[in-house]
């Protein structure tokens, strides 16, 4: 599956941003989605993982209470909508699309067959 992650940008502290990520084929809706995110000279870090049929959702510690993660397999897209935001979120944010995901895996890269290009955060201080 092709996946297209879009909607990042600049904004200031305490501000929202809405990334979004879609596809084309309609199996996206046999994948669960996660959001990772990369910040210069740091390692790829799991943000967020939605299921397949939208019930089941994680969220990192670091999003808890600021982050929301949600789909729309109609529309074969899932979108993180990012509130609070604070400089630290600053990084390349990727979705990506796994088959096989597992609670032990949901936060590891390698767990995730597909991956989208990954759209850029920024947040100013």
């Amino acid at each position: 599956v092709q996946l297209q992650a879009c909607g990042g940008g600049l904004v200031q502290a305490g501000g929202s941003l809405r990334v979004s990520c879609a596809a084309s084929e309609p199996t996206f809706s046999t994948y669960d989605i996660g959001w990772f995110r990369q910040a210069p000279g740091k390692e790829r870090e799991s943000v967020a993982r939605i299921s397949r049929d939208g019930r089941s959702k994680w969220l990192s510690d670091s999003a808890k209470g600021r982050f929301t993660i949600s789909r729309d397999n109609a529309k074969n897209t899932v979108t993180l909508q990012m509130n609070s935001l604070e400089p630290e979120d600053t990084a390349v944010y990727y979705c990506a699309a796994g088959s096989t995901i597992i609670i032990s895996t949901i936060r590891s890269a390698s767990a995730y067959q597909y991956w989208g290009q990954g759209t850029q955060v920024t947040v100013s201080s």
